[in-house]
């Protein structure tokens, strides 16, 4: 069961004091947020709190025990020059906690903090009175999800099973823009192994209906003839298709990041910032495009590899109608899971921030980017590359 919160508005020091949200603009853009659901960028629990408070499932099983987390808003948020004197570390990309004071209205605003930041022991006893971080569960929890590059569901849910964490299923739920974008995608994917297996018709509502099946939370007795020529138990085929619901989710987010990719490759190799006076910049710039660009193309063949090996278990059960590799896929594919969720999740980090920082540039009457601004964004992405590469190469020694 969630634990009540403490009051956490008393006893705040001069460091927490300055996380508040206090400027017009900040207020209005976490409002903002509440029409949001959870995305790869941000787990929105306020949004969850206020639509499933009264469900069993969720109270019984909480993502956070206090509630106060457990109503709060989480990102990945790539940090502002003014806040990296926070993470002496050096890193650029971190994961930000927005504690509301209204779960209900966010234009009342609320206080925040990063997970890990200087001074985080502190502001969480001062905040949520949590004296013990390495030993508190929700402090875990956290540094579950710092670790992750990206919030999307399935990898959250793959990356905390392992940790040990069994929360509702209601906090892995696709948002309801990427639902209706994935169906018709799911639809055609799978519609070989309606028209092979099940005896679909032509008119692809039959590739349809089991693709809202599959995308769904509850299995049914439709699924059922696909259970048996996979021949696994409740709990492996339940377990089975939320691996596949997410390699459809990773493939379709594959698919729908290739426009966004092109542009920041071509970005990093063409844009011309204002400045060049530096020439410690001017040389980290001229070896940095190629670095960075080639590193971009390796983490995009990676995680075609492991969608490519899907689509080979999968050709194998939908056409050679042999559902032996396929089904050893579902069983013992979490480790690929796992990786090609990694990599999704640093694809999609450089392509939202790219699009996010250059739209500003490409307004109207909008100064190009200084040099040291865009050296910036380069350190960003090469960053969240390194730390991928790094996270493969424990994978592999493991």
């Amino acid at each position: 069961m969630i634990k009540s919160s403490t009051d956490f508005s008393a006893g705040i020091s001069v460091a927490a004091s300055e996380s508040d949200f206090s400027t017009t603009r900040e207020i209005r853009n976490l409002a903002n947020l509440n029409r949001t659901w959870s995305s790869c960028r941000i787990l929105n629990l306020a949004k969850l709190y206020t639509v499933y408070k009264d469900s069993d499932d969720y109270n019984a099983k909480p993502l956070f025990e206090h509630s106060a987390l457990n109503r709060a808003l989480i990102m990945k948020h790539t940090l502002r020059l003014d806040e990296r004197d926070l993470f002496p570390n050096g890193r650029r990309t971190v994961t930000k906690i927005i504690l509301p004071y209204n779960s209900y209205d966010l234009r009342l605003g609320g206080r925040s903090l990063f997970v890990r930041q200087t001074g985080y022991e502190t502001l969480m006893r001062s905040y949520l009175g949590i004296e013990d971080i390495g030993k508190n569960r929700d402090a875990r929890v956290l540094r579950c999800l710092d670790d992750l590059p990206s919030l999307d569901p399935f990898l959250l849910r793959e990356h905390l099973d392992k940790a040990g964490f069994n929360p509702s299923g209601v906090y892995f739920q696709i948002s309801p823009h990427d639902l209706k974008a994935m169906t018709a995608f799911t639809a055609r994917e799978i519609e070989k192994l309606v028209n092979v297996a099940f005896g679909g018709g032509k008119d692809g509502k039959g590739a349809t209906k089991l693709g809202n099946k599959i995308l769904s939370d509850k299995l049914t007795q439709t699924l059922a003839p696909l259970q048996r020529t996979l021949r696994m138990t409740d709990e492996e085929f339940q377990e089975g298709i939320m691996c596949w619901r997410g390699f459809l989710y990773y493939k379709w987010c594959h698919a729908e990041l290739q426009d966004g990719l092109r542009d920041v490759l071509a970005g990093i190799g063409g844009y011309r910032p204002s400045g060049g006076h530096d020439d410690s910049l001017r040389t980290y710039l001229k070896k940095a495009r190629p670095r960075i660009a080639k590193a971009i193309v390796a983490e995009i063949k990676a995680a075609r590899d492991s969608l490519d090996h899907y689509d080979k278990v999968y050709h194998a059960l939908s056409v050679r109608r042999d559902p032996e590799p396929f089904r050893q896929f579902l069983l013992f594919g979490s480790e690929l899971f796992l990786e090609l969720g990694q990599k999704i999740g640093t694809l999609n980090h450089i392509t939202s921030f790219w699009r996010y920082r250059m739209a500003r540039v490409n307004r109207k009457g909008a100064k190009p980017l200084q040099d040291i601004e865009f050296a910036d964004i380069l350190v960003d992405f090469e960053s969240g590359l390194f730390n991928a590469m790094k996270k493969d190469e424990m994978r592999q020694r493991a």
